[in-house]
């Protein structure tokens, strides 16, 4: 089926949609909240000063009006069935019921900003995340000489040990404007080490040129936000000079990580796709197939994949597209030689090797014999990849890869210890 699903409406969503359609193929996009854009909608300037809101309008405007994608808000999967290639997918948008077929899908749900449960976040006002600044920065709602930032909330620390990249580069961002805006103001970035990806070193050494102030402390001594007199005091041990700072300061901003959504575990079982440890999507090969899941058709791309950069989201979504339409541009799909293969006449329909599937390629079905109800497996060609987990569970040489049943796999080992 010539059509695609894009889930996810935000920049990279929007993105692989907009190259799907550009390549001549019908797309539907589906967003979870009442409007396109994501967390894109948060950001108000990007590192280099542009401005984020003027580029992602005119995506938006492409994608609503583009001939080829069809735009659901408030939509929500309630089934997904099928394999590549022949996908079929029930959700509900704005109270209708709809179905859609189609060959591919691209997962892009993206995630979220984490929400500090430390710092004082949530008890005093002046204690905000970086998004939240930026916002009051872009609205003229913050005025504050003495700000303190604190970097890695909520990341690089357990349950969350990665790194979630957007923060420092967010940090020196918002650094810059506050000095923009207030050039007799004072900030501080405490940290542990300061990670600007990519291109964006340069604009840390503009930050320290601007006279913003980087305190480095231990893993196993975080700072601490007391509040006092109506003052907000900021102690930590700085480790360069191997002393305690007590910084009295009119805001704390603190450098939440990214974690992902809350209903990403729910649509992956849907979906039937893999999470990390972390709750992010898994991809099928970190190298070989960065885009890909382990089940074929079906790719990702975004924030949902893990944290990332917004230039890096943009290349991800384009890759997931390019590799969405190798499908979509074939009237038929060659299947794998090696996948597996039922022998009724031995499989009861113990059901066994359904459950240990990787790929849910094995379903058990029913049926009339001698007037007698009877039990077996059935196997999905174009779902199975051939693993052999199904043969290897199977008590009775029910099912098998082809090429390479029991006594095919013990000659060849016959033969190598020869």
């Amino acid at each position: 089926i010539p059509r695609g699903l894009v889930i996810g409406g935000g920049v990279a969503g929007m993105t692989a949609a907009l190259d799907l359609a550009e390549q001549g193929f019908e797309t539907y996009l589906l967003e979870k909240s009442s409007s396109l854009g994501g967390n894109m909608r948060r950001l108000k300037f990007l590192t280099n000063g542009d401005d984020p809101q003027g580029w992602l309008d005119t995506l938006v405007e492409k994608v609503t009006t583009h001939p080829k994608i069809r735009v659901y808000t408030e939509a929500e999967i309630s089934d997904f069935q099928g394999s590549v290639g022949n996908f079929k997918t029930e959700f509900t948008a704005n109270g209708k019921l709809h179905a859609v077929e189609h060959g591919v899908v691209i997962v892009a749900t993206g995630a979220q900003e984490y929400k500090p449960q430390e710092y004082l976040y949530g008890q005093d006002p002046r204690v905000m995340t970086q998004l939240e600044l930026e916002e009051k920065l872009a609205n003229g709602d913050f005025k504050a000489d003495l700000v303190v930032m604190l970097q890695c909330v909520g990341s690089r620390e357990e349950p969350r040990a990665y790194c979630s990249r957007v923060c420092c580069s967010q940090a020196v961002k918002n650094a810059l404007k506050i000095k923009e805006k207030n050039q007799q103001a004072n900030v501080f970035i405490l940290n542990r080490d300061i990670r600007t990806y990519s291109f964006n070193e340069a604009y840390y050494r503009k930050t320290r040129q601007a006279g913003v102030k980087f305190v480095r402390f231990e893993d196993n001594h975080k700072p601490e936000v007391i509040p006092s007199d109506g003052h907000l005091v900021v102690s930590v041990d700085d480790s360069l000079l191997d002393m305690k700072l007590h910084i009295d300061c009119d805001a704390v901003i603190l450098s939440a990580g990214t974690v992902p959504r809350d209903d990403t575990s729910n649509l992956a079982q849907k979906l039937k796709i893999p999470l990390t440890q972390d709750g992010f999507l898994l991809e099928a090969h970190l190298k070989l197939r960065p885009v890909d899941f382990a089940s074929d058709g079906i790719y990702l791309c975004g924030l949902a994949h893990g944290p990332k950069l917004l230039t890096e989201s943009i290349a991800q979504a384009s890759a997931a597209a390019a590799r969405a339409t190798t499908v979509l541009s074939k009237r038929q799909i060659e299947l794998e030689p090696r996948i597996s293969q039922v022998v009724d006449e031995n499989c009861d329909g113990c059901a066994y090797c359904i459950e240990p599937c990787p790929y849910d390629a094995i379903t058990l079905i029913e049926y009339m014999k001698d007037g007698a109800v009877k039990k077996t497996v059935e196997s999905d060609p174009t779902k199975c990849r051939g693993c052999g987990v199904c043969q290897a569970t199977c008590p009775k040489k029910g099912i098998f890869v082809r090429n390479f049943r029991l006594e095919q796999i013990l000659a060849m080992v016959e033969a190598a210890l020869v």
